[in-house]
């Protein structure tokens, strides 16, 4: 998990807060949101200080206090009570910031069990077995030598704070927690390398590692195996960490110890192994685990349900984090289930794996960490040659094949009677060039330790001439892509003459992907293998992948040998094992009816039934529903383990044909029974994980079918089966059950598909302020709508025009744009250049003719966030704007901040120092930096980003250079421009020539292809906001075929480039009256005249206020369609009255809370209430003036009497400013009214 340091004392007693998301991590907002709430509460509670006062004090008691540093109430424990000055001080921690402080007893408070229910930010940590040591002289016999310490040396500490202060990112692995405490292992990023912290500090002589009985390595050593530790051998107390920092005002009993359970589910053994510190950034470890393979005791999962609710109010809440958690009692770790094909002796140790020496001491140099669950059973089998598809959640990742691999690939014997030509020994297939290369770069780092294998990676455009220049000679291992190598095949024939191994990586996505160009080389390498003198020759097909398809079937049936299939998903192997999935839709009172006309029949064969349930409650409830119904029915849960063996008993007698067995249990019975030959499954409780899933459909394992052998009738009879009853509480999972439905090819009900559809809409909705999806803008579509973080659709609070560089707004025709910043090879930042007068070019001017002068190179004490201010790179001076800088804790004398360059689009990181004082002339004029998207052009081989050569050469092509641009479409900031020309003035022919087109040098390179609908995609999007696009002024330009091509801009006539450009272009600008999004339908001409008479009137407003709430009125009678959004420093108003549209856009003076925010219609007039995020008086609505809004005096004696406004001189003081507001702005009347 990452983590951020609060607090160093030295290496054993530091704080720190967990960031990011995830089970049992408090997002930051919550924090803020409760210190919110705290403040209020406790300043409010001023007035009657003796209900929140504590009747007594004493050491160790949780308290609500006020910091003096921090401006804040906060949750707070007492260290210590002393007398001092004639009054009674208390020395507090601070709980969520780490910090010491000194209160007087009169001044602490109760702390109120509302504000107790969130875990503590701070939590207290220590290195995991990592002791101090020290530096004993001994005069005598003149000697030193290091021994363990009591304390840590002060070099010891400071050294320990300076890698933490030069890291970039900071991650925790949990091993343990003691006293409250967190025993970690803590990996720091410095200048792009990971450090293991602990291993570092021992390697300095600075600690010493603890080694216990069962661990006798170093933490970041291949030799910890975190499994083999048991709690008898551990001399800590183990307890569970998410209770560990519960508020101790509500804390329950802890087990003291937990017990292991029991491993079940395979006849093989199984270990699981952690990967090393370079994989925390795929998958980092939940808090909730104290050590794989540890299952908690039996009543701590009691505990941890109690936490959750505690936690969460909310029980849909709740649900989502079971879901995202493994179930603290049951079996959940990958390695406790695996279905094999074939059987396999798993390696599960690096030494006795199946590698040769060179390799593993590589490993061990890299810190690797393994091998996995799913790596030991993978290795063996590839090891020796055989045909391996491996299924894992882990499927993605290389190492399941490139070790075993490149050790077969060692035995040169095998190879010799191959025929002596040129050719590759193996071909690695990846999805897309960006895991190529990742591949590439690990058979680059692991294969210097073998022979010279020469591994190249080869990524082909459509250009036929680069695939011509390709060589091979010498290359034992080529890493491509399936289009790129059928791309080769058409020139280098032979490329199968020597080739033993195929490899798919990520098997699942190229058979959806390129599922053609997968089986076109299948064919080949088939054809290839066939023949009499391969009969003695090695010949391989490795898949590996996290799902499995449908295609791999076909792949096993006409292609491998005898495969071995290892499966750890289990979700997947009963895909693999054809089980028969059924979803039930039902609301949840009506399950035991569903369930009891499921078990109402006779079968023909014997029927296995486990009915699994979440609660011991539940298995009551339904088995006597079964038992009321006179069906027979086992039961087991955790309150009857002496059943156990009676249950095995029974469920293992032989039946005759005909009869039923029914069992309920819950989940956390699966590890004791350990049952394979369910023959029927019923999910009457929805399932906490897919893991958990998986583990149930596991107890029929004995009954899935083989798809390498052909099925029977037998076999339909004897099909497994899958019920899941899907009621109203799981919503949130419909979307995973229909595609998890999908790819088992399974009936789908028609009321599923209905109810995804809303799931998914809703989903659009919570996105709805967030930017605009990169790859809809680069492309049109977006490939991963579903678990794409970004909106899909259009926002007018975001995507209307008014905050734009001006020049935007008043061109929508042709323009001249220079590139700045690429991004890519169609996505760059630049400016919009003026050609009669470039306001940006005089002021660049002047900002650095102004810092030449050494006086005015003033630095910048304090930075404040979204400001602006100058910055020097190399001569030059930039105006920048601070979007991200570094919590209170962690500033010091020089700290890094982001910036953004306003008139270029960059960002970089800086450090503080460097930002100087940018005079206020210098702000007036607005960012210059625009988004340019060049159209209708798009990667090729269906891949969602641009491979680097063609943005390199873009890059180098167009940076700097002014070109000649057509807008076609504008939202927010972005402007798509089709097409981007570059011009050259012929001075003594007095005439302009086009230098090329940017659309046709990125498909010249052969990695691009056309993208017709590009703009059209876009343009749907636009659609439905038609009408309200009016009153926000989204202003696209329109499309017309014959000027949308670079063909059609060869005569310079087309692109009006001279000096009447600009009266060109505003000749051609089009209002959004008469278009609304470039190409939409087309509309009559009487539509069109009717929206071109529609004007945006801003409405009057008159606001009040008192202490905590402002009223806003919107002064127009009889509203009947209005919309009013909030964010925290804006509300947006808007509404149609006949034929008016009103908007007002109100940028607020000072902060409010939207959520307590609201819109109601009195009166006929809409009256807006705005919630204070602080209370006390405002002395004006709005940050800018605007003649359209007015205080209302009518209100001003309920005003007074409320006491909104302070007293004295400073109530004067408001009153005036409200005044002297309304007076200025009169004068100003630059926005449309109707009256």
């Amino acid at each position: 998990m990452e983590v951020m340091i609060l607090q160093i004392e030295d290496p054993s007693c530091f704080w720190v807060t967990m960031k990011g998301r995830g089970p049992y991590i408090v997002d930051e907002i919550e924090y803020k949101n409760l210190n919110a709430e705290m403040n209020q509460f406790y300043d409010k509670s001023c007035e009657n200080v003796d209900e929140v006062k504590p009747v007594t004090l004493e050491k160790g008691q949780i308290c609500v206090v006020f910091s003096e540093e921090l401006k804040c109430w906060c949750r707070a424990v007492i260290k210590s009570i002393m007398y001092c000055a004639g009054h009674y001080q208390t020395e507090c921690f601070l709980v969520d910031y780490a910090k010491y402080t000194f209160v007087k007893t009169k001044d602490v408070r109760v702390a109120v069990k509302a504000f107790m229910q969130i875990p503590y930010r701070a939590k207290k940590c220590r290195l995991y077995c990592t002791k101090p040591v020290t530096l004993r002289i001994n005069f005598r016999e003149d000697t030193a030598k290091i021994v363990p310490a009591q304390r840590w040396d002060n070099a010891a500490t400071q050294y320990f704070q300076s890698l933490l202060k030069a890291t970039t990112q900071i991650k925790a692995k949990l091993c343990a927690v003691e006293d409250n405490t967190f025993d970690v292992i803590l990996y720091v990023t410095i200048k792009d390398e990971k450090v293991c912290i602990n291993d570092d500090l021992v390697s300095k002589n600075f600690a010493r590692f603890v080694e216990t009985e069962e661990n006798t390595g170093s933490p970041a050593k291949d030799q910890e195996n975190q499994t083999s530790l048991n709690v008898e051998s551990f001399p800590v107390k183990i307890v569970n960490p998410t209770l560990a920092f519960r508020p101790v005002l509500f804390e329950e009993k802890v087990p003291m110890n937990l017990e292991t359970g029991h491993s079940v589910s395979s006849s093989f053994p199984k270990k699981t192994y952690q990967r090393s510190s370079r994989d925390l950034n795929e998958s980092t470890e939940s808090i909730v685990k104290v050590f794989p393979g540890l299952p908690c005791k039996e009543k701590s999962a009691g505990h941890t349900d109690r936490f959750l609710q505690f936690l969460n109010s909310d029980p849909l809440k709740t649900r989502k984090i079971e879901d995202n958690q493994q179930s603290s009692h049951s079996l959940t770790e990958e390695g406790n289930f695996v279905f094999l094909s074939n059987k396999i002796e798993p390696s599960s140790i690096l030494e006795k794996a199946p590698l040769y020496d060179d390799l593993k001491k590589e490993l061990t140099r890299e810190k690797f960490l393994g091998p996995t669950f799913t790596e030991s059973y993978c290795w063996p089998p590839v090891a020796r040659g055989c045909d391996v598809v491996a299924i894992s959640h882990q499927g993605n990742d290389p190492f399941l094949y490139i070790p075993p691999v490149l050790t077969f690939l060692q035995l040169g014997s095998c190879y010799k009677a191959l025929p002596n030509r040129n050719g590759p020994l193996a071909l690695i297939l990846c999805p897309g060039w960006k895991k190529a290369q990742l591949v590439f770069e690990l058979l680059k780092t692991y294969g210097r330790c073998s022979r010279q294998l020469h591994p190249t990676l080869i990524i082909l455009g459509q250009n036929k001439e680069e695939a011509k220049r390709v060589k091979i000679q010498g290359c034992d291992v080529i890493v491509t892509t399936p289009y790129s190598f059928l791309r080769l095949y058409e020139h280098k024939c032979l490329l199968f003459c020597r080739l033993c191994h195929l490899v798919f990586d990520e098997i699942e996505v190229l058979f959806s992907e390129a599922t053609e160009q997968v089986f076109t080389i299948l064919d080949c390498y088939k054809k290839t293998i066939i023949t009499e003198e391969w009969e003695y020759l090695p010949h391989q097909i490795i898949a590996v992948g996290t799902h499995w398809n449908k295609h791999i079937a076909r792949l096993i049936k006409e292609f491998m040998n005898d495969p071995y299939v290892v499966i750890t998903a289990m979700e997947e192997a009963s895909i693999y094992g054809n089980v028969h999935q059924v979803v039930q839709h039902c609301v949840s009172s009506e399950r035991t009816a569903i369930l009891l006309k499921i078990l109402d029949f006779t079968p023909n064969h014997l029927q296995k039934v486990l009915v699994f349930t979440d609660s011991v409650d539940e298995v009551e409830m339904v088995h006597q529903a079964l038992k009321s119904n006179s069906i027979f029915a086992l039961k087991i849960h955790k309150e009857k383990e002496f059943n156990f063996t009676y249950v095995l008993e029974y469920w293992t007698k032989s039946y005759a044909s005909g009869n039923h067995v029914v069992l309920v249990l819950t989940d956390d019975c699966m590890q004791f029974l350990g049952i394979t030959d369910a023959s029927c499954v019923i999910h009457f409780s929805f399932p906490s994980s897919p893991r958990i899933f998986g583990q149930r459909l596991y107890n029929m394992s004995d009954n899935f079918h083989n798809v390498i052998e052909e099925s029977s009738v037998d076999q339909e009879h004897t099909k497994a089966r899958s019920v899941i009853l899907l009621t109203e509480n799981n919503t949130c999972h419909a979307l995973g059950i229909l595609r998890y439905l999908k790819r088992a090819e399974a009936e789908i009900p028609p009321e599923l598909h209905d109810f995804t559809a809303r799931v998914l809409e809703a989903e659009e909705e919570k996105k709805f302020a967030r930017p605009l999806c990169t790859y809809l803008k680069a492309f049109g579509i977006c490939k991963n709508r579903t678990v794409c973080p970004d909106r899909h659709q259009i926002n007018l609070q975001i995507d209307m025009l008014q905050n734009m560089p001006s020049k935007i707004t008043q061109t929508s025709g042709l323009v001249t744009i220079l590139p700045l910043h690429i991004v890519n090879a169609t996505d760059y930042f630049g400016r919009i250049v003026d050609k009669q007068q470039d306001q940006y070019t005089t002021l660049a001017e002047e900002i650095n003719e102004y810092f030449k002068e050494t006086s005015n190179n003033i630095p910048i004490k304090k930075v404040e966030k979204l400001a602006l201010y100058g910055l020097c790179e190399e001569t030059l001076f930039h105006r920048v704007q601070v979007v991200e800088t570094p919590p209170k804790e962690e500033e010091n004398l020089f700290f890094n901040v982001k910036i953004k360059y306003i008139d270029e689009g960059r960002t970089r990181q800086v450090q503080s120092s460097q930002l100087l004082h940018l005079p206020a002339r210098f702000q007036h004029l607005p960012p210059q930096a625009v988004e340019f998207i060049v159209c209708r052009v798009k990667p090729i081989d269906n891949e969602i980003e641009w491979n680097p050569k063609v943005t390199h050469y873009i890059h180098h092509k167009i940076k700097g250079k002014p070109h000649e641009a057509k807008i076609v479409l504008t939202l927010g900031n972005t402007v798509w421009i089709d097409p981007m020309v570059r011009v050259t003035r012929l001075s003594d022919l007095k005439m302009y020539v086009n230098e090329y087109s940017v659309r046709s040098e990125i498909l010249s390179t052969g990695l691009g292809t056309d993208n017709p609908e590009h703009i059209t995609q876009l343009q749907k999007l636009c659609v439905h906001v038609k009408e309200l696009s009016h009153m926000n002024n989204l202003e696209p330009s329109s499309i017309k075929e014959d000027t949308a091509h670079p063909e059609n801009v060869s005569d310079p006539q087309n692109m009006p480039i001279q000096e009447n450009s600009t009266e060109n272009c505003k000749s051609s600008k089009m209002t959004m009256g008469n278009h609304l999004c470039d190409g939409v339908a087309q509309h009559k001409e009487a539509e069109d005249s009717t929206l071109h008479q529609h004007k945006c009137f801003y409405p009057e407003i008159k606001w009040f206020q008192n202490e905590v709430t402002v009223t806003v009125k919107v002064k127009i009678a009889g509203i009947a369609d209005y919309k009013c959004d909030f964010s925290k420093e804006k509300v947006i108003f808007s509404a149609c009255l006949g034929d008016k549209l009103y908007l007002a856009d109100m940028e607020l003076h000072q902060y409010i809370l939207t959520e307590k925010s609201s819109c109601v219609i009195k009166d006929k007039e809409a009256a807006i209430i705005l919630a204070k995020e602080k209370k006390g008086a405002w002395c004006k609505l709005l940050k800018n003036k605007n003649p359209h809004v007015s205080f209302d005096f009518e209100h001003w004696e309920d005003f007074e009497d409320t006491g909104p406004f302070p007293v004295g001189s400073k109530k004067l003081h408001c009153t005036s400013a409200v005044t002297e507001d309304l007076v200025e702005s009169s004068d100003d009347s630059s926005v449309e009214s109707d009256e």
